[in-house]
């Protein structure tokens, strides 16, 4: 499965849409960001049941804004809506491998019971 492109317009029905999510926050100014592209082409390629999508913060600089974003690339992961995992910097392709396989086996009532009580807090 290609990357795809997200816009304000279209984040919130992927996020909250699919099961499992990786969002890829960049700009083409970014050196790490361009080290860090093919490493995330190449996993969606492999993990065709994970959505892989790209933010141009440049370009979606609401958006970024709006998820607080202070580095780029920043890596975020969504399971079921939720945000599980958040961190800047590009990852090596073993650890991005280790990221998807931590998102695929996590224990989401686990996950909902933790959020619930956060919330409740």
């Amino acid at each position: 499965m290609a990357t795809v492109a997200l816009t304000k317009e279209n984040f919130e029905d992927t996020i909250t849409g699919k099961d499992m999510v990786l969002v890829d926050w960049w700009a083409e100014w970014c050196g790490p960001c361009k080290q860090f592209a093919p490493v995330f082409e190449a996993a969606s390629d492999e993990h065709e049941d994970v959505v892989f999508g790209k933010i141009d913060t440049e370009e979606q600089q609401e958006l970024a804004a709006m998820a607080q974003i202070q580095s780029i690339p920043t890596l975020m992961a969504f399971r079921e809506g939720i945000l599980v995992f958040s961190q800047p910097g590009a990852l090596p392709k073993e650890a991005l491998s280790d990221v998807i396989g931590q998102l695929k086996d996590l224990d989401m009532e686990k996950v909902r019971e933790a959020v619930a009580k956060e919330q409740d807090a």
